[in-house]
């Protein structure tokens, strides 16, 4: 497969694109992550999204333990070629390991950040620990 495209893709020092994951149906952001060459090498050639966990340091498949899989619909390069967006269909409605349906879930109110998106399902169960 010809990896061309991953000349364009300004990458930071540590090899590494931010990338924001949207719900292809309701356009909501469901999180940001990171990838390098061979995560976006391996979203592309499975139409699952793949990340880079810096935590960890290894690939990350998401929905690898918890079954929340994203499916791919889209991939996009913003106008600086520095961060990538995925359109995904989120299988089981939860992208966050808090269980919840997105990563955005604190809201700023006054002078302190409010939960304001509900626990979808408990993490313990979600990852088996």
């Amino acid at each position: 497969m010809n990896n061309k495209y991953l000349e364009k893709i300004k990458w930071n020092e540590q090899g590494l694109v931010p990338v924001i994951a949207q719900d292809v149906d309701t356009a909501k952001i469901l999180m940001l992550a990171w990838m390098n060459r061979e995560a976006l090498e391996l979203t592309v050639q499975e139409k699952r999204a793949v990340y880079w966990s810096r935590s960890r340091s290894k690939l990350w498949f998401k929905g690898e333990e918890s079954g929340n899989v994203q499916h791919v619909r889209d991939i996009r390069l913003d106008c600086d070629n520095d961060v990538v967006l995925l359109m995904v269909e989120q299988i089981g409605g939860i992208a966050c390991h808090t269980g919840r349906h997105n990563c955005f879930f604190q809201q700023l109110q006054s002078d302190e950040w409010v939960k304001v998106e509900p626990v979808l399902k408990d993490p313990a169960i979600l990852y088996k620990k």
